[in-house]
């Protein structure tokens, strides 16, 4: 199975981090917001969220009506890759699935995704594209 790596991370200032891998290290930017963005690092996604001045005691940000940890990574796998790793996770493992939702709805970019905790404490996401094609795509 080929996959995209997937990494949130937060940052202090959204217009100067665009700035700088959009400009100075020339990758696209895709889907983003007034505090968010994700960037096409080779094929793989990155996603900033603006946190101001970060605080790790801060972990969490709100995504329309959800909220969301700031600092996770994951993987973009296919829709038969995310149900099967669901429900290996979930029902055959029985890992406590933090969130399970459906992001962006009838909009661009529209995928589901779940999260698990690690034993040191991180966030993975799993997260699969209604539209692979749209995983950095901008219009809205």
């Amino acid at each position: 199975m080929e996959a995209k790596f997937h990494l949130a991370l937060p940052c202090a200032d959204i217009t100067e981090t665009r700035a700088f891998y959009e400009e100075t290290l020339g990758m696209p930017i895709g889907r983003n917001a007034e505090k968010w963005m994700d960037v096409n690092l080779f094929g793989n996604q990155i996603t900033f969220t603006n946190a101001g001045d970060f605080n790790f005691v801060f972990k969490d940000y709100r995504l329309g009506e959800h909220i969301l940890p700031s600092f996770h990574f994951g993987v973009i796998v296919d829709q038969d890759h995310w149900g099967r790793l669901y429900k290996r996770l979930f029902t055959d493992k029985n890992l406590d699935v933090t969130m399970e939702v459906s992001f962006m709805e009838e909009k661009v970019g529209e995928h589901l995704s779940f999260f698990i905790k690690d034993p040191n404490g991180y966030m993975i996401e799993f997260k699969s594209f209604k539209n692979e094609g749209e995983i950095f795509t901008t219009d809205r």
